[in-house]
Formats: C-alpha cells, structure tokens, sequence
C-alpha cells in the first residue's frame, strides 16, 4: 500500500464506506492460527501424513476417529471458549478498531464471535446471520435486514459456534461450500447471501483483514462467492495478507513471493498490506487519529 491507498481507505473508513471482510488472521494472539490448530489435532488425531498445517485435512482426517461432525465441531467450539476474548482496552486490536467506525456491514469467516462483542462493548446493537450453506434444501426465504451503524449485520459466511453445525471445517465442508454457492442460484434464482450483503459487496470497497493466499478460506472465498456475486464493482480494495513462508528464507525468495501475491492480487483490483493484522490496525488507527 501506497500513501493514497491509505489516503483512500482512511477517507472511506471515516465515512462508513467499506465492507469489512474477516478472516482467521484478524484473531491472532487470542486464538492459535490455522497453523497451530492443526498442527494441535493433528496431534490429537494420530494424523500420519506430511501436511500437517492444513486444518481442513487434518479435521477431514480426526471425522476417521470421532465420526460425527458436529461432535468434531462441537469439540473445536470448547477450546475456543477456552482461549477467552481480545482485550478490550487495544484500540487497535483488530475487531475493537472495527466496533469503533460508522459501518453497517461486516463479513466473516471466522466461527468466533469478538466482532458482536466488540460492537456491543461501544453500545451498539449487532445483528448476527449465518449462511446455511449446509441445507440449501430448506433454505428460508431471507427476511428482510436492514444494517445500519447502530445496529450493523455480522454476516458468517462460514458459520459460528453458536451453531456448530454451521461451521465450514473439514474438506468435505469446503467442497459442500463451493458447490452450494454456485449451485443454489442456478437452481433457484436465489442467492445464498442476503440482499444487504449482496449489495453491499456490489458497490462498497472490500478490506479484507486476516487472510493469506494460502489459506482455504480465502481461496475458496476468491474462486467460489466471489465469482458468484456481481462484478460492477471496479473499486479498489484492500486485503491485509501475511507474508507466506518461503524456501530458505532468502531475501530473494521473499521478493518474488511479494510480486507474486501483488500480481495475483492486482487481478482483483485489490491493493495489499504484507504484514500482521494488528500491525494493519495499528498504522490505520494512527492515520485516523492524525487525519481527526
């Protein structure tokens, strides 16, 4: 990011235009990263091949010893209870930093739920939804929400705890996911996401905090939903990533890793900020409060 890219964004966060997209990353120092978690069950589970840092494999794997779903979910919902909430006297900390701009609408895909706490620590009145990409079947027709500051939409794409069924976990959750995104408007000329979300992500700039190219979550969120939802929207957006671990560690490898998500990226219109989400937040709480 450039120095009008955040001219732009401290410009459009003042204001309340921006959709907030949150990913695992934004929860960094409360709950361990995608990582770790596997690396923790993988552990748990006996998980005998190589890859251990994948989460939804591992999970995939640990349904060999649990054999129900949501019991697995269920399990993972306990150790985040565990982990406790973000302080809330870090005004830069991701999800308070949020909770403290006039935005109306937010999306994540994380199972926690620090977004509604830290909104309703500043008074306000959130209003939490989940997608039911797991029973398109019965999908309702979605009642109508307005989101407003006062009372903004959290939107869970990939589900949250207070519902462990609804929580994207394992491989097959992702696949389930994907096909389902695509599958349910073509079927019934509806899409899984809510109007307000829809037109919100039609015409306000996306800051996506907490991903990485690496990630399932954010692949399965560029090559699914976003190539369902509507594409008029040439704004530019801004994604928070995490510089991916490299061969050798070499300054070499991690120029051209640093070109290769700028390329990849750029594709989307979507300028990037390689760093740590709290670093992120940090520096834009500082232009907000010089720029106040």
């Amino acid at each position: 990011m450039d120095d009008a890219d955040w001219r732009r964004l401290v410009n459009q966060v003042r204001s309340g235009d921006c959709l907030p997209f949150l990913g695992a990353g934004a929860c960094s120092g409360t709950i361990p990263n995608a990582r770790d978690l596997s690396r923790r069950y993988a552990d748990q589970y006996g998980y005998p091949f190589d890859d251990d840092m994948d989460l939804a494999r591992v999970m995939q794997y640990a349904l060999t010893e649990i054999r129900d779903p949501v019991d697995l979910k269920v399990e993972l919902c306990r150790f985040f209870g565990m982990c406790g909430y973000p302080p809330s006297t870090d005004l830069a900390e991701p999800h308070s930093l949020l909770a403290s701009l006039p935005i109306s609408t937010f999306l994540t895909t994380n199972y926690d739920d620090f977004l509604a706490v830290a909104l309703r620590r500043v008074g306000k009145r959130p209003q939490v939804e989940l997608s039911r990409w797991w029973d398109i079947l019965n999908h309702p027709v979605d009642p109508p929400l307005e989101a407003t500051v006062e009372s903004p939409l959290v939107y869970h794409l990939h589900g949250n705890c207070r519902n462990p069924l609804s929580m994207v976990l394992t491989e097959s959750d992702y696949l389930t996911y994907m096909v389902n995104i695509v599958e349910f408007p073509a079927s019934t000329g509806r899409s899984l996401l809510p109007p307000v979300v829809l037109e919100a992500m039609s015409n306000k700039p996306l800051l996506f905090i907490g991903y990485s190219l690496q990630d399932w979550t954010f692949r399965v969120l560029f090559h699914g939903l976003a190539r369902t939802t509507p594409r008029q929207n040439q704004r530019r957006h801004v994604s928070v990533q995490l510089m991916p671990r490299v061969n050798g560690g070499a300054r070499d490898a991690e120029q051209k890793a640093r070109r290769y998500l700028e390329h990849y990226l750029n594709g989307w219109n979507i300028s990037i900020f390689l760093g740590s989400a709290s670093d992120f937040c940090a520096q834009l709480r500082a232009r907000l409060d010089a720029a106040s």
